[in-house]
């Protein structure tokens, strides 16, 4: 005789059924322990009566369900994910089999096949996460957190770039995000005037402790304490906070562990090869993206503040720096002479300050005193030292730029002279 198991509630009603047996207690108080109407009770006791406790547990018990899918379902469900999807999660699997095959299961079906077949781990397996909690800002715009990812986010069809990305702290919603060469200083000057001019001055911004945020050297003996980055902020009066460590900014570090994912997985499925065609995908990824995962804010009241009508982005968003004019009306910037006109009123300025501003586009300006001052440059040929020093996260755009200049300088070469391997063409580059 096998051994046969019996549920909690079988339990329960077996233990009621005894006492009916044994007079101590009557079928109307049976029908309200078990929650069942007298012709049930009295069908349960048949069955115990005649097969023992045997009798109580469901026939059913051991044999498929009425509603289970047929076996031909699972199959081409399965052949589909396995062929095109095997690393995505249920979720996004399962959307994509409803809108791209026609073939429309329940994620919680499609989790369990994938658990089968081995293609995803349940939470039981996975190891324990650890999250510090964090009450969300009131408003949108109170606080956006910004960041950058360096991944290969066009996996094998295109080059490793950077995903830089603003995440409002309130709602999760991506408020506006670009694919970039490099994480440098002008990048995140160029990006951010692209979200004010989208969404106004938030309260905030929040970072990590990147050197285009903050000043790394203590007790620095020259400069005002910023960057150039948060000198263009403090001019907006938008204040910036760095976070400490990655979880204390968890909002767009999840944010960039979801994208690792679906974006990737939606730019394969779209074809999206270079940063230019990804550029353009992002607008209705985003939007797609916001609408499924973002969040109300607790106040509907919108944070962000307008631009200020005086204010010049251009001049705002701009790298500016001062150099001391010589006697020969001459100042170096970025291993560039600039030579001002001797007019009535640059002949005044030797051996005075004046201000340098390079523009995220390539044009420069001198200002002494809110005036443009003209000039011209010693040498507008730029070359890259072979042992410059190259900031990391740039290092790929300067990788790039010379191969750029390597391809340009053999299409230009007389086919009649020798090559010869491993020259590079000397470009001086910023280093940081």
């Amino acid at each position: 005789m096998g051994l046969k198991s019996m549920s909690g509630k079988e339990f329960s009603r077996l233990d009621v059924l005894l006492d009916v047996e044994a007079g101590r207690l009557a079928i109307d108080d049976a029908c309200d322990l078990m929650g069942l109407r007298r012709r049930q009770v009295f069908r349960l006791l048949a069955a115990f009566r005649k097969q023992g406790a045997a009798g109580l547990i469901s026939k059913r018990r051991g044999r498929p369900s009425n509603n289970r899918l047929p076996d031909e379902v699972r199959q081409l469900a399965m052949s589909i994910v396995r062929e095109r999807y095997s690393d995505f999660g249920p979720t996004l699997a399962c959307e994509k089999l409803a809108n791209l095959h026609d073939c429309p299961v329940s994620r919680e079906t499609l989790r369990k096949w994938m658990m089968e077949d081995g293609l995803w781990l349940d939470r039981r397996r996975r190891l324990p996460s650890v999250h510090q909690p964090r009450l969300r800002r009131d408003r949108v715009g109170e606080l956006i957190q910004i960041d950058g990812s360096k991944h290969y986010w066009f996996e094998s069809r295109g080059p490793e770039c950077t995903l830089l990305a603003f995440i409002d702290d309130a709602t999760s919603r991506i408020m506006h995000a670009a694919f970039l060469h490099s994480e440098s200083a002008f990048d995140y000057l160029r990006e951010t005037r692209a979200y004010l001019l989208k969404h106004g001055r938030p309260t905030a911004f929040y970072s990590d402790k990147h050197a285009v945020f903050r000043v790394s050297k203590r007790d620095a003996a020259g400069g005002t304490g910023m960057t150039q980055f948060g000198r263009a902020l403090d001019e907006l009066n938008i204040d910036i906070m760095c976070a400490n460590t990655p979880s204390a900014k968890g909002r767009i570090e999840r944010a960039f562990g979801t994208l690792q994912d679906r974006l990737i997985k939606e730019m394969r499925l779209a074809e999206i090869c270079s940063m230019e065609d990804g550029n353009k995908f992002l607008v209705g990824f985003i939007a797609d993206h916001n609408a499924r995962f973002g969040k109300p804010p607790f106040d509907e009241r919108d944070a962000h503040r307008a631009l200020q009508g005086d204010i010049i982005l251009d001049d705002v968003f701009a790298w500016k720096e001062e150099r001391t004019v010589t006697n020969s009306l001459t100042l170096q910037y970025d291993k560039v002479t600039f030579i001002l006109e001797p007019t009535a009123v640059t002949r005044p300025l030797a051996r005075k300050r004046v201000q340098v501003i390079d523009y995220p586009d390539g044009r420069f300006a001198i200002r002494h005193q809110g005036l443009d001052l003209p000039f011209r440059t010693f040498d507008r040929i730029r070359h890259v030292d072979q042992a410059a020093i190259v900031e990391n996260k740039r290092l790929g755009a300067v990788l790039a730029f010379i191969a750029e200049r390597q391809q340009e300088r053999d299409q230009n070469r007389s086919q009649k002279a020798p090559r010869r391997q491993g020259q590079v063409d000397r470009h001086m580059f910023k280093s940081g």
